[in-house]
């Protein structure tokens, strides 16, 4: 390997990195908010790049059934628990955010679907698409099980993802796509070439992850996200609705996911279940900062980028058994550097009582 090449790896590492950026910060939110590991955001980053070569190819994009179904199901178990607390005068509100409001996006599209679209507006209707996509699921799925143990809130995850990608199956079917670049752009560097859609994935990363670190630094909604991941109960005490919040972290996530299949979609064929390999290497990089940590996922899922480039470089066969088997390593670090209060509590507890 000469440095030519090893740049070159290095580019492609860091471009895939910045697509991990993405899924892990959406990871971490979701999970810091609300304790779900999102095993389904590659899913709907799937949807996401599905939808825009359905857009490019004059289709309908099966998401708008999707959408309907979630927002069907959503509606009837807020009619219930209305029924259920005796709060028939909440149906209207409930009806509206639920039923009728996850659905608006479906009025333009389906009165554009098969025409010649401009890019921008296949891309805006895309991400208009699968936004309610991420908050009707927590609605369905999660809300009902906010009080139940992490382990039981991951095996609902990863019964969801199945379930909404085999969906993805019988809707998209199994061909691949892989949509239109949004630049031909080459910017020269001597002999260094650096397409303008590598630009695009890096600027898209950056300016996401600057606008995450305003909302929570300035605004009011961030703030309340951070109080509801530091303590539910202490937010909830202050007037801050924790269902709320994580409608709102999902929210979030659905549109991390959007943007990240839209600027995934022109470098790589993705197919129905191609989200969750992704999802699955971001959470590697997430775990580098426990699930907790915005910038230390950030960049562990760049040098996971990195690892998968080079690896692939030595052998194209095992890059994927090398990127997980980094979990290994990277577990024994997290359990040998940090602290674990109920260990130290143990210990305590047999010192005194030997003394």
């Amino acid at each position: 390997m000469n440095l030519e090449i090893a740049l070159l790896l290095a580019q492609d590492g860091i471009v895939n990195g910045a697509i991990y950026v993405l899924v892990g910060l959406g990871i971490v939110l979701v999970f810091v908010v609300t304790r779900v590991i999102f095993v389904p955001f590659g899913d709907i980053l799937a949807y996401a790049a599905l939808t825009l070569g359905a857009f490019e190819r004059h289709r309908l994009p099966g998401t708008i059934w999707l959408v309907i179904t979630l927002a069907l199901i959503a509606s009837a178990m807020e009619i219930l628990r209305n029924i259920r607390a005796r709060q028939a005068e909440r149906t209207a509100r409930s009806l509206a955010l639920y039923g009728v409001l996850p659905l608006l996006p479906l009025v333009p599209v389906v009165a554009l679907a098969g025409r010649e679209l401009s890019e921008p507006l296949a891309i805006a209707l895309t991400l208009a698409l699968v936004l309610p996509i991420g908050p009707l699921l927590y609605r369905i799925a999660f809300r009902p099980l906010a009080g139940a143990p992490v382990l039981v809130l991951l095996m609902v995850a990863v019964a969801l993802h199945f379930a909404v990608s085999g969906l993805a199956l019988f809707l998209f079917g199994p061909e691949g796509v892989r949509t239109q670049a949004l630049t031909h752009a080459v910017i020269r560097l001597g002999d260094f070439v650096i397409p303008g859609q590598t630009l695009i994935i890096l600027v898209t990363c950056g300016v996401v992850s600057f606008l995450l670190f305003a909302l929570f630094t300035w605004t009011t909604v961030g703030k309340a996200l951070r109080a509801t991941a530091i303590n539910r109960q202490g937010a909830l005490l202050c007037g801050i609705s924790p269902s709320r919040t994580g409608a709102l972290a999902f929210l979030f996530a659905s549109g991390l996911a959007g943007v990240s299949g839209v600027i995934v979609a022109p470098i790589a064929t993705l197919y129905y279940d191609s989200g969750f390999i992704i999802g699955l290497k971001a959470f590697v990089g997430a775990i580098i900062g426990g699930l907790v940590s915005y910038p230390m996922a950030a960049l562990g899922a760049l040098l996971v980028g990195l690892l998968e480039s080079y690896a692939a470089f030595w052998n194209s066969a095992f890059k994927e058994v090398i990127v997980f088997s980094a979990l290994i390593p990277i577990l024994v670090w997290r359990s040998l550097a940090f602290a674990h209060p109920l260990e130290e509590e143990e210990a305590a507890a047999e010192e005194e009582i030997t003394a």
